[in-house]
């Protein structure tokens, strides 16, 4: 009698161990499962290597930028430099016989004034020496005026023009009858201008108002 029950128990303990061991397909997904969430919880290893080189391209693409940057603005300032230096070039030679031409216009002034004081009513066939000193001295001043005018440097003498504060110096204001108030009645020095930079300005007496 107690045997049939012991058959009976084993039966029944074999079919509930069957009952609980999970089906092939079961472990399969769970398996699956566990995978897909060590993957999700730490990244592959290639997608890690495909972020750095996305970081060292970003990182180049802005060093790039700023490079070319530099380089325009050295450019830039290479090219201002030069231009700058070429203009001071073409300053020095316009204006660097300033003070050469400064002096030889004292002696223009000398020249000028000694035709001037020569009585023209001296001048004359029966005083041969004083006609060819007179005429030497408006061949030498003529000549001088030419030299200027070759290296740029050029008269001004504006009796009769309007008065210009950048080209004229005032000396005294007087009513002139007849004349147009602000215009130069009168030219005691006159001036000079080199390359259309006013070297000497020229003395004037301007006319007013009466």
């Amino acid at each position: 009698m107690a045997a049939p029950c012991v058959r009976v128990a084993r039966r029944s303990l074999s079919a509930l161990a069957l009952s609980l061991r999970p089906s092939p397909r079961a472990s399969a997904a769970a398996d699956k499962g566990k995978n897909n969430e060590k993957d999700f919880a730490s990244p592959h290893p290639q997608t890690k290597q495909m972020t750095s080189i996305h970081r060292v391209q970003f990182a180049f693409i802005e060093s790039k930028k700023k490079l070319k940057e530099k380089y325009k603005r050295a450019l830039a300032d290479t090219e201002n430099f030069r231009q700058r230096s070429q203009k001071l070039v073409e300053e020095a030679k316009l204006y660097g016989i300033q003070g050469f031409c400064k002096d030889l216009l004292e002696v223009a002034d000398i020249l000028e004034k000694a035709t001037q004081s020569v009585p023209k009513e001296e001048i004359r066939d029966d005083n041969p020496h004083l006609k060819n000193l007179y005429e030497g001295l408006l061949m030498t001043e003529a000549q001088i005026q030419k030299v200027f005018t070759k290296h740029g440097l050029l008269r001004l003498d504006p009796l009769g023009a309007k008065f210009d504060p950048y080209e004229h110096e005032a000396l005294f204001h007087t009513p002139v009858e007849g004349k147009e108030p602000g215009t130069v009645a009168l030219v005691n020095k006159v001036g000079y201008k080199l390359h259309g930079r006013t070297l000497r300005p020229a003395l004037v007496g301007v006319v007013k108002e009466a």
